[in-house]
């Protein structure tokens, strides 16, 4: 008898109808990819901003700058339970560091907001 555990039922439910879609053309294919990289070079580019606008690194900036560090580790762990590792492992890769630099991106905009205007 096969044991499957819960995580893997749930992952194959939720990602195996965008594998059947990912696969059903190579057009669908190029729009998962171009989104992804997309989503990655904006969470990049916010990130970078963001870092540069806080200025010069002090004690106040350098806990900011490692607690964004936290959140995109805690995304990348979360991301690499979540998604399949038997299949489309390197669009699941592209989009694991979009989303990291996107949690980032975001918790560096909301300390921006409130710290420095």
């Amino acid at each position: 008898m096969k044991m499957v555990s819960i995580s893997d039922t749930i992952t194959n439910a939720i990602f195996h109808p965008l594998k059947s879609w990912a696969e059903h053309s190579p057009g669908n294919w190029n729009i998962l990819i171009g989104s992804g990289f997309v989503l990655l070079v904006v969470g990049l580019i916010l990130t970078i901003v963001f870092h540069k606008k806080m200025g010069k690194t002090d004690e106040r900036t350098n806990q900011i700058a490692l607690k964004s560090c936290l959140y995109m580790l805690c995304a990348l762990i979360l991301c690499d339970t979540i998604f399949p590792k038997g299949y489309m492992w390197q669009v699941f890769f592209l989009f694991k560091y979009s989303i990291a630099f996107l949690a980032s991106a975001i918790y560096l905009a909301i300390r921006y907001k409130k710290d420095f205007l």
